[in-house]
């Protein structure tokens, strides 16, 4: 039997597909699995999966797995059940499973570095001091601001953070091109395999719900994760210490038409709070961050 799963979306969400994988192959366990997704190297060197498409480019997938076999399809999307729209602390890896009528066991997402990639990044991420990567902001290129409320730390927030640890750590930051430099840090490089292995090199990680802390999870890696609009029941793992944003401290209309009050990309006009430095406690972040 050919199974041919397609995970639509960002980074992270096929960094959590690789957890459906494993549930996947336990159920059909002489399966050959095909991946389609935009994110192809997040599934190399996987020993489950059979061969992967780009979805952008998935010629002669249907003559070579489909026409004549016998081949099921799994392409439904988790965003779109009621557990997700109606916001059930539900993990969405357990929705996801559902779907495809497997039984979710608590399998969790697994990235593959080969030594070769290992011995090659390592060098980049040699520092006198212990290293601490920081995420704060997530999206991807081309998004029109540099913060979203919704899952990003504020700039006072991070600068605060970043003043408490520069002293003892090298402190390297995940970001995009656009979004800002913080003073007393380090730009991670930019390719996400690597990122893994910095993260593997770190003593101390502050992330967002973003991939790099899916990434943590993969790598077996306790964190600190921070969320202001996002659950961690949902994309979150118990491993990492979730920690979530203080209540609003204002109302503010729900005018959004599509099925949630918010996004992940919210300019800052819509933020429920009346300062910044009201959308986490700084203390409560470092103490977790203290415990890695």
């Amino acid at each position: 039997m050919n199974i041919i799963f397609q995970i639509e979306g960002g980074l992270g969400k096929s960094i959590m597909a690789t957890a459906i994988v494993i549930a996947i192959k336990t159920r059909y366990k002489n399966a050959n699995l095909i991946v389609v997704t935009g994110y192809t190297d997040v599934f190399l060197n996987n020993p489950h999966i059979h061969e992967t498409y780009d979805i952008n480019q998935t010629n002669g997938l249907y003559l070579k797995y489909i026409k004549n076999q016998n081949c099921k399809i799994f392409a439904s999307e988790p965003y779109k059940t009621s557990d997700f729209i109606t916001n059930k602390p539900v993990s969405l890896l357990k929705t996801w499973c559902e779907l495809f009528g497997l039984r979710y066991n608590n399998e969790q997402p697994q990235l593959y570095l080969s030594q070769p990639e290992i011995d090659y990044f390592s060098p980049y991420y040699s520092t006198d001091k212990p290293i601490m990567v920081i995420q704060p902001n997530g999206g991807p290129p081309g998004l029109s601001q540099q913060y979203s409320w919704t899952r990003d730390i504020p700039i006072i927030t991070v600068k605060e953070i970043i003043d408490h640890y520069k002293q003892d750590y090298t402190i390297i930051h995940i970001k995009r091109e656009d979004q800002i430099v913080y003073p007393d840090t380090l730009h991670a490089l930019d390719g996400y395999r690597s990122i893994a292995i910095l993260l593997q090199k770190s003593s101390k990680r502050l992330l967002i719900d973003s991939f790099s802390q899916h990434m943590a999870r993969a790598l077996n890696l306790k964190s600190t994760v921070c969320w202001v609009d996002t659950k961690p029941e949902i994309f979150g793992y118990k491993l990492h210490n979730n920690i979530k944003s203080n209540p609003y401290t204002k109302d503010i209309p729900l005018h959004h038409v599509s099925y949630t009050p918010f996004s992940l990309v919210e300019e800052i006009k819509s933020i429920p709070y009346n300062n910044l430095n009201e959308v986490f406690d700084t203390n409560k972040i470092i103490s977790s961050i203290n415990t890695q």
